[in-house]
């Protein structure tokens, strides 16, 4: 069901074993609709007697299932090149671009103009309406190309277990319930890391680290995995062959910022800043903090 050779969902951009819905999926089967429903009730099954599916999706994906915003920063570990673009609008006064609320999309070859609001090929975007530009993007990547499909999948869920009962959960969560948690390998981990800064396997930080990592329950290893690359799929073959936004990627932790700070993670290249702490207690104390309360203190970028 989940391979993409059957055209209903394809590789995320910058991965080869996260999933997304293909938005394409109704030129490859005109059937789609019935079997995204039908994917959706095995789905409902799988979570109703504690099975799990064999793939991983992005995170949009499941945010769509509990009717979550979709936001800037959930792009950033799917579509590197649209995250930059659109981040660099956040950030500067995007009026000499001369944009437009339109994007240009490819449909089997033939490049079509898309509005993403009513006569949005007049309307400017400028530095007052700029962040309604970028919300207006991000539904038209992640939701509005596929509505229809991922409606299908949600009826079909629907019918086995009510969308209402998702709801006390969020999108890591929800992952790792449709999906669970795989064996993690913390010494083929350990082995395929990638240290920047002052940090090397054997500064006392790092080592702290990977303790607190060993005293993790399975979980635990599997939420600060979502922490780090925006999922807790490991590769088929380890974590050697791990990807980032511009390709294989390990793996980092790089040394950042003071004691007093939480550390931080940047999805799009598999990095944790760590700071500097000064006891075992107080960074496994604020890793842990961070994995459960991420969204609250913008530990994500």
């Amino acid at each position: 069901m989940f391979n993409p050779y059957y055209g209903l969902f394809e590789y995320s951009a910058t991965d080869n074993y996260t999933l997304q819905i293909n938005a394409l999926s109704g030129l490859c089967n005109e059937q789609h609709l019935l079997y995204f429903k039908f994917i959706g009730r095995v789905a409902g099954m799988a979570v109703y007697h504690g099975k799990l599916l064999d793939a991983f999706f992005i995170r949009p994906f499941y945010k769509m299932m509990i009717r979550k915003t979709i936001e800037l920063r959930d792009m950033e570990s799917v579509d590197m090149e649209y995250y930059n673009s659109l981040n660099w609008i956040k950030e500067n006064d995007p009026s000499e671009l001369e944009l437009t609320f339109c994007v240009d999309e490819e449909l089997l070859g033939v490049m079509k103009q898309r509005e993403l609001i009513p006569g949005g090929a007049n309307v400017s975007v400028t530095n007052e309406n700029k962040d309604k530009y970028i919300q207006s993007v991000i539904q038209w990547r992640f939701v509005s190309r596929v509505t229809s499909q991922m409606n299908a999948f949600l009826e079909g869920f629907n019918e086995i277990i009510s969308l209402e009962k998702l709801k006390v959960f969020d999108e890591n969560e929800i992952e790792l319930l449709l999906c669970g948690i795989g064996q993690i390998d913390v010494n083929d981990w350990k082995q395929n890391t990638f240290y920047k800064g002052e940090y090397h396997a054997n500064h006392i930080v790092i080592q702290w680290f990977w303790r607190a990592v060993l005293s993790f329950t399975g979980e635990q290893r599997a939420r600060l995995l979502q922490f780090v690359t925006g999922t807790s799929r490991v590769p088929m073959n380890g974590f050697k062959e791990l990807y980032g936004s511009n390709g294989p990627q390990l793996f980092t932790i790089e040394k950042w910022g003071e004691k007093c700070n939480f550390p931080r993670a940047h999805t799009c290249f598999n990095r944790i800043d760590l700071p500097p702490y000064e006891s075992y207690e107080e960074l496994r104390d604020k890793l842990l903090i961070a994995l459960e309360g991420a969204e609250g203190f913008a530990g994500v970028d």
